[in-house]
């Protein structure tokens, strides 16, 4: 566009030269022609367009103005006082394609020079039309150019069209040199990019092509040796895991033997310990706990390199799962009776059906429960169930010391504890969480924590009821609905805890010789009775 109005204005440029230059030569001619001409006595038009005919048949200044404007069609007009008070004018030639406004400009004096459309027999016309004006004040004459663009018009119409062609040309040029740029430098990014993304995704022995000596050639080799060192470390990692796991599991396995031994000489020693002298009785109570502890340690550290190796399968079948969380809550009933806890379990009244694997569900509400006992603080622990189409929650909720910030996460790491030099009610092995959280996810569910300092915590299990399908939310919230209430402004906890009108609420028995007490608010259902 550019170089088109570049040319077009060139062109008009000496187009309107060479026609001023012309029209100041025939100024000239026409003067001579007409000296001595009376406007009032002599034939006034016959002169002029004797002028006229002058003017087109001759040469003025060996034809240079007149050759480089190029034809025209002359228009002379006269004025005298006594015509112009009549109000009429005197033209040879097509006066009536000379504009008003040009006029105007003429008959003041001026050379003016305008570019005007005339609608012609030919059809439409244009223009460069320059005027002067020459003769005295009682003679004014008036002359006036008219050279016709069509020439010019042809010259600018094949520039377009050269130009035109030369654009798309171009773009051509331009779509063939970006593609090329693509091939050599797009296209081995993007095959980066795509080799990046198959290393992330496990196959480590993905590398890409070399090829030249470019800065991509570089980059592609650049990559290859970072690959190629991840793999190696990543390779050592994975070595270096199942070697701690096998040896994890062998020496889980070799002190089976031992522990078995020194198991059936301490049951021996603790049967006969009322024979014993007070002080070696009580260490014989006290071997057979630590017994028990290290036989639980081992099970859970059987369990956990099982979980680790992949090797574990999920048994799972379409049952009840109230049951299971009433289970979970008499085997620590025990406990909760030394820590002077008393658990409540809010649970539906319609069958919360899942399915799910029943020892390591009651295994996972076991080791939450218990987890909550031993931080409750003696208060009330509670277990919520709640279900809807798609999935299943448990919650258990402790009133107790709570959680810091940054140890919701940390809980479920493998033999943490919130504060090592604190008393513990379980003797748990540090494992349990970990099992846990491994078995939720087994199941396709998670288990998520929350707590507060002074506000106790809260841990939520969520199960799909149906192994083939996923859930988007838990049925059960958390933080729970009681997280803004600290524990001493609660009158009664649970009291505080909103119970929906349909659950059933089972006190588990606090003292030995007690039974399970069931306390429906809709009809119980008889497996729990």
């Amino acid at each position: 566009m550019v170089l088109q109005n570049q040319i077009t204005d060139r062109l008009l440029e000496t187009k309107e030269e060479a026609a001023i230059a012309a029209t100041r030569d025939a100024v000239q001619v026409v003067e001579a022609e007409l000296v001595g001409v009376n406007t009032t006595t002599d034939a006034v038009r016959s002169r002029l367009t004797s002028a006229i005919n002058q003017l087109t048949s001759s040469s003025p200044n060996g034809d240079t103005a007149s050759s480089a404007a190029g034809a025209f069609e002359p228009v002379l007009t006269s004025d005298s006082s006594t015509l112009t008070k009549q109000g009429d004018t005197i033209a040879v030639g097509l006066y009536d394609d000379v504009p008003s406004s040009l006029r105007h400009f003429v008959q003041t004096g001026q050379l003016a020079v305008q570019i005007h459309t005339v609608d012609r027999a030919a059809g439409r016309t244009t223009f460069l039309i320059v005027g002067a004006q020459f003769g005295t004040a009682n003679r004014p004459m008036q002359l006036y150019m008219l050279f016709p663009l069509t020439a010019e018009q042809r010259t600018i119409s094949v520039v377009q069209s050269t130009l035109l062609v030369g654009g798309l040309v171009l773009l051509v040029l331009l779509a063939g040199i970006a593609n090329l740029v693509t091939r050599q430098v797009v296209r081995p990014v993007r095959s980066a990019a795509q080799a990046a993304e198959r290393f992330a995704g496990g196959e480590l022995d993905e590398r890409m092509v070399v090829v030249g000596e470019d800065d991509v050639a570089k980059l592609a080799e650049s990559y290859n040796e970072m690959a190629e060192s991840i793999e190696r470390q990543i390779r050592q990692l994975e070595e270096f895991g199942t070697l701690q796991r096998r040896f994890t599991s062998d020496v889980s396995h070799e002190l089976r033997t031992p522990l078995t031994t020194v198991r059936m000489a301490a049951d021996v020693l603790h049967a006969s310990r009322e024979q014993f002298p007070p002080g070696l009785a009580r260490s014989t109570e006290l071997l057979v706990d630590e017994l028990d502890r290290f036989e639980a340690l081992l099970a859970d550290l059987l369990e956990i390199s099982r979980l680790d190796a992949g090797v574990e399968e999920l048994v799972a079948e379409y049952v009840d799962v109230r049951p299971i969380a009433v289970r979970a809550a008499r085997a620590v009933g025990t406990i909760a009776r030394n820590a002077g806890s008393e658990i409540v379990l809010d649970l539906p009244d319609e069958e919360a059906a899942a399915e799910v694997d029943a020892r390591r569900i009651e295994r996972v509400l076991r080791n939450l429960l218990a987890n909550a006992v031993d931080h409750g603080e003696g208060r009330p622990v509670r277990l919520r169930m709640a279900f809807d189409d798609n999935a299943l929650a448990v919650t258990v909720r402790d009133y107790g010391i709570g959680l810091r910030q940054g140890e919701a996460e940390l809980v479920f790491n493998r033999f943490w504890r919130a504060d090592p030099s604190r008393n513990r009610h379980t003797g748990g092995t540090g494992l349990g969480l970990a099992i846990s959280v491994e078995d939720a996810r087994l199941h396709g569910g998670a288990l998520d924590a929350w707590g507060e300092p002074r506000k106790g915590a809260c841990f939520r299990l969520t199960l799909p009821r149906r192994q083939d399908t996923d859930y988007l939310d838990s049925p059960l919230e958390l933080p729970p609905p009681d997280a803004d209430i600290e524990v001493s402004q609660l009158m009664d906890a649970m009291e505080a805890v909103p119970v929906a009108d349909d659950a059933i609420r089972v006190t588990v028995a606090t003292e030995p010789d007690e039974q399970t007490h069931v306390q429906p608010a809709a009809p119980a259902w008889e497996e729990v009775r």
